[in-house]
C-alpha cells in the first residue's frame, strides 16, 4: 500500500490530540457529511488514530452514496471501524443501538445551491438537523457538535475587524441567497429548543486536502490555477478580506469542541489573521514557485468587505490556536494536490 499523503498532517493531530481521542476509546460515533471536507478530513484522522492508539473506535457514516466515495477512497472507505449507512439526512433510516457521540457535518456550503435552489437548501439544512437531532436523542446521545458558520452572522460591518459570537447581526431575510445563512441560524435554535448536549462550530474558511478547487472557495481556485501553471485569475479588486485555518488545525478544534465546549455556546472556528483575497493570491504564488496573477476588478473607495472571525472565546475558554501559518498551509495543499493529481479524490 502506498504511504498516506497526509501521514504528517495526521501525525500533527495526534500528537495535539491525542488525550482527547483516548476519551473516545471504545465509544459509537455517528457522522453525517462523512464524504464533505470537514467529514473527510474527521474519518481520516479518527481511522488514524483508531489504529495507532487501538482506540476500538465504531464509526457509523450516512452518506447518499457510499459507493461512489468508495471509489475515490478505496482504502479509507473499506476500513474496518467504518460502518455505513446509505440514506438522505433529511429521512434516513436510523442505525440501531446507542451512540454517545454525533457530528452533524452534513449540507453542503454551496454556492450554486445557495442561488439557484435557495428554499431546497434551506429545506435540507432544517429538515436534516431536525431529524439528526430525533436520532441523537433516540441514539442516547451525551454530546453532539453541529458544524454551523460564520453565515449566520449577515454581513460583516467594514468597522468590525473581527465577528464576536455574540455579535447580533444576521442574514438579510429578504434575500433568497441568505437561504444558506439563515438555514444555519434556525438550525442552531433548533438544536438549543432540543435540550439536547450539542455543541457548535462555527465555521469560517479553510483550505487543505480535499477543498474543492473548481467551485466558488477563492483559495481553491487559486490552487488549482498555480498547480496547472496557469494564470490566477480574480475577477473582482482583489481587496476583500479573508482568513483560513489549516485542515488540521481545524480537526482538533473540532474534536476539542465536541468533547470539552459548552452546549448551545458557540465557538467560532477559524483564524483571526485577515489576508486579501490579493494578498492571498500572491501567497498561493509563491507556494508554487511563482505564476502570474491577473486582477481583473479595480479597487472602489469603499471599505474592503470582511469575513473575519474572533477566535478569543476559542483561545481562552479551550486553548486552541492557529498552530499552521497560512504559508505552512499553502505549502501543505499544494504538495497534496500536486501528490494526488486531483483537488477532490
Amino acid at each position: 500500500m502506498p504511504p498516506n499523503p497526509l501521514a504528517d498532517d495526521l501525525n500533527d493531530i495526534l500528537c495535539r490530540a491525542e488525550l482527547l481521542l483516548r476519551r473516545l476509546a471504545g465509544e459509537r460515533l455517528f457522522i453525517t457529511g462523512g464524504t464533505g471536507f470537514f467529514g473527510r478530513w474527521l474519518l481520516e484522522a479518527l481511522t488514524w488514530a483508531n489504529d495507532r492508539l487501538d482506540l476500538r473506535l465504531r464509526i457509523t457514516v450516512l452518506s447518499r452514496a457510499p459507493d461512489v466515495f468508495a471509489h475515490h477512497a478505496g482504502a479509507l472507505a473499506a476500513h474496518p471501524a467504518l460502518d455505513w449507512c446509505r440514506g438522505d439526512v433529511r429521512d434516513f433510516t436510523a442505525p440501531l443501538g446507542s451512540f454517545p457521540f454525533v457530528i452533524h457535518a452534513a449540507t453542503a456550503a454551496s454556492e450554486q445551491l445557495n442561488r439557484t435552489q435557495p428554499l431546497l437548501m434551506f429545506d435540507t439544512i432544517i429538515s436534516g438537523t431536525r431529524r439528526v437531532l430525533e436520532f441523537a436523542d433516540r441514539a442516547g446521545c451525551t454530546a453532539m457538535l453541529l458544524t454551523s458558520s460564520g453565515a449566520v452572522y449577515g454581513a460583516q460591518p467594514a468597522q468590525t475587524k473581527r465577528l464576536t459570537e455574540n455579535y447580533p447581526g444576521a442574514p438579510d431575510p429578504n434575500s433568497p441567497t441568505s437561504a444558506y445563512g439563515e438555514g444555519k441560524r434556525a438550525a442552531e435554535f433548533l438544536c438549543a429548543a432540543s435540550g439536547l448536549p450539542v455543541k457548535i462550530a462555527r465555521g469560517f474558511a479553510f483550505v487543505g486536502a480535499f477543498l474543492p478547487l473548481d467551485v466558488h472557495f477563492a483559495v481553491g481556485n487559486f490552487i488549482r490555477d498555480a498547480q496547472h501553471h496557469q494564470p490566477i485569475e480574480i475577477r473582482g479588486d482583489g481587496t476583500p478580506l479573508r482568513s483560513y485555518l489549516y485542515a488540521s488545525d481545524l480537526v482538533v478544534w473540532l474534536l476539542t469542541i465536541l468533547l470539552d465546549g459548552q452546549p448551545h455556546r458557540p465557538y467560532n472556528v477559524g483564524s483571526d489573521r485577515a489576508v486579501s483575497i490579493a494578498e492571498l493570491a500572491h501567497a498561493v504564488a509563491d507556494a508554487a514557485g511563482g505564476c502570474p496573477i491577473r486582477i481583473h476588478g479595480t479597487p472602489s473607495a469603499q471599505p474592503p468587505q470582511r469575513y473575519v472571525p474572533s477566535i478569543a472565546r476559542a483561545r481562552d475558554e479551550l486553548g486552541l490556536d492557529v498552530w499552521t501559518s497560512l504559508d505552512q498551509a499553502l505549502q501543505r495543499t499544494l504538495r497534496w494536490a500536486r501528490v494526488t493529481g486531483s483537488g477532490v479524490a
